[in-house]
């Protein structure tokens, strides 16, 4: 046998061929030739860098445009008290509200963050769950399926006094609360994402010794992942309202609380701040699911797109 090494068709005692970065330089006066060197590639991370800042504020310029618009307006209507201040206070007056009532507020935006969170995680560990039965199993998806359904139509509203009767006044209603209006969207988009891998790569993979766990670990999973993740981004919205509806009922702290609160004071500025600090937990957790989506999907069609933080 010779010795020459093969290996998986690869012959590893080949000579070498010479690469297309080496290329052969014309012969000189003094018929010595030599090698070129590769032209150097300038590095791409200030150019990167660069562009994906520029794609974020072409995405953003509009909407800040809009926002000041909306402000300006606002500003404008309260200060000529064409509405009355006790019913639409002036962006000062609101600004005056947080900074006095700083403390409050934040004691306040803590507990419903933390209702709000809670609620989601559970939420979308839950609604994975059934999600994966409902996918797997005709028998579970005719069992769950329609329960899922008809706990989804239940106005939560209704239902939050009877969760304070079972659970007392603590976080424990408004957590089931949040869970029960955030499950919904996970299960949906669980469900679709899972049914979305096509057949042909299952068989594949069964044909190749894949067992049901590796199948659903390497395959099923991340193409479900794009759908998932859009279900996650409504389900973590859905879980700050929630939180402030089962704060509406039999509740001493919270945002919604101080809603209630502002509302029966007839305190517009309180009122206006409270929404805001509400808008910015949604915001806030959004943004944090979305940069998610963009760390374990980055091969998605989404998340090539020209504008950052997208839903599509």
């Amino acid at each position: 046998m010779s010795d020459r090494t093969v290996d998986d068709g690869i012959d590893l005692a080949a000579p070498v061929q010479p690469t297309a970065t080496t290329a052969e330089r014309p012969t000189g006066p003094t018929g010595r030739t030599g090698t070129q060197s590769p032209p150097q590639r300038r590095p791409r991370t200030r150019r990167s860098l660069g562009s994906r800042l520029g794609r974020l504020a072409d995405a953003l310029w509009r909407p800040a445009l809009l926002l000041a618009a909306l402000f300006a307006v606002w500003w404008f209507v309260a200060a000529r008290e064409y509405v009355p201040n006790y019913l639409v206070p002036t962006p000062g007056q609101v600004w005056t509200t947080m900074v006095d009532q700083w403390a409050f507020l934040l004691r306040n935006t803590y507990v419903t963050l933390y209702e709000t969170v809670i609620g989601f995680v559970l939420a979308a560990l839950l609604g994975l769950g059934t999600a994966i039965l409902i996918a797997y199993s005709p028998t579970m998806e005719k069992a769950l399926y329609p329960i899922v359904l008809f706990a989804q139509v239940i106005p939560k509203i209704a239902i939050a006094p009877l969760l304070v009767v079972w659970f007392g006044v603590g976080f424990t209603p408004k957590i089931v609360l949040a869970v029960l209006i955030a499950f919904f969207p996970v299960v949906i988009s669980g469900v679709a994402g899972l049914r979305s891998t096509d057949p042909e790569l299952i068989d594949l993979a069964a044909t190749m010794g894949a067992g049901p766990w590796k199948t659903f670990r390497r395959i099923r999973f991340p193409n479900a992942l794009p759908h998932l993740m859009s279900g996650l981004k409504v389900a973590v919205t859905l879980a700050v309202v929630g939180a402030v509806v089962g704060e509406f009922v039999g509740a001493d702290e919270g945002l919604g609380y101080v809603l209630l609160l502002a509302n029966g004071n007839l305190d517009a500025a309180l009122l206006f701040a409270d929404l805001f600090l509400m808008s910015l937990i949604g915001i806030v957790l959004f943004v944090i699911v979305e940069l998610a989506e963009a760390l374990l999907i980055p091969w998605h069609a989404s998340r090539r797109s020209a504008v950052p933080l997208t839903t599509s």
